[in-house]
């Protein structure tokens, strides 16, 4: 009997399961030689982004979450970036690197994965980081990509923080329990899942409640839906008071 993923297989079943993760092992371990000898400045990122892309989601239906984890950080750091440079060709390689030893078994089951993350390079900034003091502080913004979202970055590494964007709900749920981030800053508005049901569940779930989380909406201060949200959980609202309100959600949380 073989466990794969949030499934238990049984007989036939379970040799057939067995076979097609030896398969995905064997295939992801070569294509990952590839891609680490190809690697070079000025590399065409396309196939680096195709296989994080889908390492990620097979990692996952193998019940690999390490491997899972670390193509997401992996995407998230290759959607940061048009080309490789120098600095990035020695990221990457660390990327690589990390995932060849979840595939080899270097990085047993029993390794941390919040200290596995803290290890990767982080995604890079828009700006020159140089003069920027850095903390060993992860933060993850569950908010789909776009402008209100790359102010909020830009705030986050200006601190001096590790950033992280997801853009699935669930997806930051799992990252939440895995990665153990220092806080979590969500969009209300996400497709699928809402931002405010994320937010009622990490701050009620055992495992996770002790996550600093704050919110950012546009909905007025009396909308029902907010009063789902709880008190221990900083608004931030879009509009003119939204970077006072980023401020003093990051200083509620002892971030600042």
């Amino acid at each position: 009997m073989s466990e794969i993923a949030n499934g238990v297989y049984a007989g036939a079943t379970s040799e057939m399961v067995a076979n097609l993760l030896t398969d995905f092992l064997d295939t992801t371990r070569e294509a990952l030689s590839g891609l680490d000898e190809a690697l070079c400045v000025g590399a065409d990122l396309a196939p680096y982004r195709r296989f994080a892309f889908e390492t990620k989601g097979a990692a996952h239906n193998f019940g690999q979450p390490l491997l899972a984890l670390v193509s997401q950080r992996l995407e998230d750091y290759l959607s940061a970036i048009e080309s490789a440079g120098e600095r990035n060709v020695v990221d990457l390689h660390h990327f690589l690197d990390t995932m060849d030893d979840c595939l080899t078994g270097r990085l047993n089951g029993e390794a941390e994965p919040s200290l596995v993350v803290r290890e990767l390079p982080a995604r890079p900034a828009s700006f020159d980081v140089g003069a920027v003091e850095k903390r060993d502080v992860e933060v993850v913004l569950v908010m789909l990509h776009g402008t209100q979202t790359h102010f909020v970055e830009r705030e986050m590494q200006e601190c001096g923080y590790r950033v992280t964007i997801v853009t699935s709900t669930i997806a930051a749920l799992e990252q939440a329990v895995q990665a153990r981030p220092d806080m979590i800053v969500i969009s209300a508005v996400m497709p699928g899942l809402s931002g405010i049901d994320l937010t009622v569940a990490l701050t009620a779930m055992p495992e996770t409640r002790n996550i600093p989380v704050a919110l950012i909406t546009s909905l007025e201060p009396d909308d029902e839906q907010l009063g789902f949200v709880p008190d221990r959980v900083p608004i931030i609202r879009k509009g003119r008071s939204f970077g006072d309100d980023l401020a003093r959600a990051l200083s509620y949380h002892f971030l600042l």
